[in-house]
């Protein structure tokens, strides 16, 4: 049987693909650029607290700042509005990234999602089980889910690193991987790390979901309309004790994947508006008409991307060298001098640091191997085993979520601390173990493409 597309519809198909690989090269950049923005702040971080100005740098995120309207004003600390406040449109952007990969990319359908998903839970499984037989004690084992996020910036800047030689598949795959990687990071903190549930916040938030249907049912289609409702689902989840962070996913989540339906189509819009304009004289002499007309190029300029994509590539740049690097900046700052680490600290940070780097290679790899030897799954072409080994390297770099994920876990400052060690420990072996597996693997592509040309 002959599967080849029909010749009417070459050119489309190949539009459509390179238009994709270009939205991927585009967030390839971003994300590894941004990864060594994120490590110049974890950098300037940890030597700012270990400096003789390490009392400024903890009085800064302490400082107490005050947001509100009318007679509702929240006072809270630099570092909540950050952790808390700024992280939801990290969040938000991890939603929308998780609902266009439903809907178009590698989880909208299930042959291709199953081989990343599996890997993925190796690599939650793995990390938790070296954490959880290190620290086996309830209190530091509260932390067992650090260690098994991927931080998507660092990995994909390390794997930019390495060169044009590392095919394209195995780069889709990291990216998936990861993103699978924050759905579970999400799920745990919902289930995990969200305690002593209150209704009345539920409630609340219910409200703010109800807000954003009905302004999607009568079609509003700017983003800033939402912005009231998306506060109220935000100020519902702190009330109810589940983590405020999580409105971000939902809310991502609930973006729409196509376009506001219009009276006619974006284009013939403006091809329409800019004739009417081109041809009558009055209408540049009617301010009202002027006004309408530039309206309508605006919502039709809007409406040429869907909202999910729209939104998502006018935050992701905010959120990957602003939102992220603050959050490094406030969080990473760790005192070596006195971080006095006791034998539960120092497990804690073992154990973290372990997970990271050995676990998660040890989790993907035999996941990806196991559904591959079943005959479930097939690695893509242009994938090998060792292409499949440095993903599982890379992995282990869990810094962002990892980070976020211990402030939850640990409310004792030891353990907390001990625990970003173990991360930024953890995360730098991944790193140096990832490049230089890579380093070879990528020699050995170059070779191989030099050898069959």
């Amino acid at each position: 049987m002959d599967h080849r597309l029909p010749a009417q519809d070459l050119p489309r198909a190949q539009r459509l693909a390179e238009q994709a690989f270009a939205t991927l090269q585009r967030f390839l950049h971003v994300e590894a650029v941004s990864g060594g923005v994120l490590l110049a702040a974890a950098a300037a971080a940890m030597i700012w607290a270990n400096s003789a100005f390490a009392d400024s740098y903890h009085a800064l995120w302490h400082q107490q700042l005050s947001i509100g309207f009318g007679g509702f004003v929240s006072s809270r600390s630099l570092h909540f509005w950050i952790n808390e406040g700024l992280m939801t449109i990290f969040f938000l952007v991890v939603g929308m990234e998780i609902r266009r990969e439903i809907h178009e990319g590698a989880l909208s359908r299930f042959d291709q999602a199953m081989l990343p998903v599996i890997a993925a839970a190796g690599g939650v499984i793995a990390p938790a089980l070296i954490y959880i037989g290190l620290n086996a004690d309830p209190v530091r084992g509260q932390g067992w889910a650090v260690p098994t996020a991927t931080d998507i910036a660092f990995a994909v800047g390390a794997l930019a690193l390495l060169g044009r030689s590392i095919p394209v598949n195995l780069r889709v795959f990291l990216l998936a991987l990861a993103i699978i990687d924050d759905v579970i990071a999400v799920l745990i903190i919902a289930f995990v790390y969200s305690g002593g549930l209150e209704l009345s916040g539920f409630v609340v938030a219910a409200l703010g979901i109800l807000m954003v249907v009905g302004l999607q049912r009568i079609g509003v289609g700017s983003a800033l309309a939402y912005v009231p409702a998306g506060a109220l689902v935000w100020t519902g989840l702190l009330m109810s004790g589940a983590h405020p962070t999580l409105a971000g996913v939902v809310l991502g989540l609930m973006t729409p994947v196509r376009p506001m339906p219009l009276r006619e189509p974006p284009l013939q819009m403006v091809s329409r508006v800019v004739a009417e304009l081109r041809d009558g004289d009055a209408a540049w002499k009617d301010i009202h008409r002027l006004r309408s007309r530039r309206r309508a190029l605006h919502v039709a300029h809007r409406e040429m991307l869907p909202p999910v994509v729209r939104v998502q590539t006018a935050l992701h740049g905010w959120v990957a060298f602003g939102i992220m690097p603050l959050f490094a900046l406030a969080n990473a700052g760790i005192s070596l001098t006195a971080s006095g680490l006791a034998a539960g600290p120092q497990s804690v940070m073992l154990g973290v640091g372990l997970a990271l780097a050995l676990g998660k290679p040890v989790g993907v790899v035999g996941a990806t191997w196991l559904a591959v030897k079943s005959g479930r799954c097939r690695l893509a072409p242009g994938m090998t085993w060792g292409g499949v080994c440095l993903i599982g390297l890379l992995a282990g770099i869990g810094f962002t979520m990892s980070i976020f994920t211990a402030m939850l876990a640990f409310p004792d400052e030891a353990l907390l601390n001990a625990a970003k060690l173990g991360v930024l420990g953890g995360s730098l072996a991944a790193a140096l173990l990832g490049l230089g597996w890579g380093a070879a693997y990528a020699r050995r592509q170059r070779k191989g493409a030099t050898a069959h040309p």
